[in-house]
């Protein structure tokens, strides 16, 4: 399947009028039925969405991704040299991600996109960062948010779960959509060629 983006409808034009002047407000992208705004305010920071897609595995939808940057950008590594900041949105598509689930997918990314050393350096942070996730289901949506300084606060449902500090950690994090091993290839892409 992939990323799906969908035109606006005649009721969304409408309602553009209506929010004329309230940046953020509208959609900028509709992905397996999940509305994407265009920009988000973090901290200081406007930032604008990069591009959308689903993460599948085993021919299911398990959540849909939106990377927003301050900038549009459409090279991983120049993203991943940056120390800007930026936001990964998950909207949970599947029924129910359990914790051990979260866990092991986390690991795999970590491990597909790190070097042994740089993960035991990183050791404590990535099991911070795991520990803050409960089970997930169908609508769940988590914002993953990077300011430089500041480490990385996890978000669901608007609750802050928690933040993780310390060097390299950001930038390892996003390597997990945006490295030589991403989740998925076509995720990367989509999330990397911005939008129509």
């Amino acid at each position: 399947m992939g990323a799906i983006f969908e035109k606006k409808t005649l009721p969304a034009l409408l309602l553009a009028l209506v929010l004329a002047g309230q940046p953020g407000l509208l959609p900028a992208a509709v992905v397996e039925g999940v509305e994407l705004p265009d920009t988000v305010q973090l901290g200081a920071s406007r930032l604008r969405l990069n591009g959308a897609g689903v993460r599948e595995k085993f021919f299911f939808d398990i959540y849909v991704a939106g990377l927003y940057l301050k900038r549009p950008q459409h090279d991983a590594a120049h993203i991943l040299a940056q120390d800007g900041p930026w936001r990964m949105v998950m909207h949970f598509l599947y029924r129910k991600v359990g914790k051990n689930k979260l866990d092991e997918g986390w690991e795999e990314g970590f491990r597909a996109n790190l070097k042994s050393a740089e993960r035991k350096r990183l050791r404590p942070a990535i099991d911070r960062f795991k520990a803050f996730f409960p089970d997930l289901r169908r609508d769940d949506e988590v914002w993953l948010d990077h300011l430089p300084g500041k480490g990385v606060t996890v978000t669901l449902n608007g609750q802050i779960l928690g933040r993780v500090e310390g060097e390299g950690f950001a930038v390892a994090l996003l390597r997990i959509w945006l490295g030589e091993e991403p989740v998925t290839r076509s995720l990367k892409e989509a999330l990397l060629r911005g939008l129509p």
